[in-house]
């Protein structure tokens, strides 16, 4: 009897934990699968201005800042303040590259090119000028081409006559100055060359708000030998620099209102037609510096203008609110 007994209960007992089991299996089979937890990513903390090269920060700011006018640094470290755009087709001028957004400047700069561009017609009989970069709305370094033209005081006025019909967009993006310097960059290329060119250089650096005058070596050579006796001070204020075969480039004094504008260096009694100076210029070193080796490790970039290398007002002038301007 008591044996039967035993035997039931453990029936019981094989029954009842069977039954849980299936309970469990159920329960387990109709509980939803866990969910898993995606991380939420953290914000990315935005790169310092500080940090910034200076050029993006500039290229940005599409139009001028309110206030006065004021060049503002050295020419190749500096920017602008109260910008005025030059209108990019007067009666003797019209603007090339209109997509750079570089046809700004300190008004004083602005005032040159309306006197300057009939002056120009008159003395080469041209129809008027073309004129290249002068500087970004607020001035400042520019992401490509030019180390100067920050202050609002530079600009490269083209050597190429004026057509006679008003440029499309498409042609002042397309067409090029010509080149009037010879294949060796020793000698002028006679079948660009003309006098008019005398003319058009003469005629700039004559103006009294000029500084300097930038030209290609062989140019400035070409013009000592010409002009050797009829120099009348005009002669100092042109020099030569790297390039500038097919354009004149043109900076004006720091104006008066402008006490942050730092100035060129003096020129001297000299006019630049040294010849033991300009032969300089006619050097293997220059005409044709070496091509630089390939590294064994790749070498680091030049480190880019940031905020830092420029004056302290330039902050402000960045972070200045904009002026409107109706379209020229």
């Amino acid at each position: 009897m008591l044996t039967r007994i035993v035997a039931l209960l453990g029936l019981s007992f094989l029954f009842v934990a069977g039954f849980i089991a299936v309970v469990e299996r159920a329960s387990f089979a109709q509980a939803p699968a866990p969910v898993a937890a995606t991380p939420t990513p953290l914000p990315q903390p935005k790169p310092k201005k500080e940090s910034i090269p200076a050029k993006l920060l500039f290229a940005a700011k599409q139009l001028p800042t309110l206030g006065k006018a004021m060049a503002i640094g050295y020419y190749p470290r500096g920017c602008l303040q109260g910008g005025v755009a030059l209108p990019t087709t007067g009666p003797t001028w019209q603007v090339m590259r209109l997509s750079r957004n570089r046809n700004w400047g300190h008004p004083s700069l602005i005032h040159f090119l309306e006197k300057f561009a009939p002056l120009a017609a008159k003395a080469t009989g041209w129809k008027g000028i073309l004129v290249g970069d002068l500087a970004q709305p607020r001035g400042g370094p520019t992401p490509s081409d030019h180390r100067s033209h920050q202050t609002g005081l530079d600009v490269d006025i083209w050597f190429m006559p004026m057509p006679s019909h008003v440029l499309s967009k498409d042609e002042r993006e397309k067409i090029a100055a010509p080149n009037v310097v010879a294949d060796n960059w020793k000698q002028l290329n006679p079948k660009t060359w003309t006098p008019q060119h005398i003319n058009f250089i003469k005629t700039a650096a004559e103006q009294p708000e000029v500084e300097r005058v930038l030209v290609n070596a062989a140019i400035k050579q070409e013009l000592c030998r010409v002009e050797n006796k009829n120099r009348d001070g005009w002669m100092a204020k042109v020099r030569p620099w790297y390039w500038h075969h097919d354009h004149i480039h043109v900076r004006l004094k720091c104006p008066a209102d402008s006490p942050n504008c730092r100035p060129q260096p003096p020129i001297g009694d000299e006019d630049g037609c040294d010849k033991k100076a300009l032969a300089f210029w006619f050097t293997d070193k220059v005409l044709h510096p070496p091509k630089p080796t390939i590294p064994t490790t790749p070498a680091k970039p030049p480190k880019a203008m940031t905020m830092a290398d420029l004056p302290p007002a330039c902050k402000n002038v960045l972070d200045a609110p904009a002026k409107q301007v109706s379209g020229d």
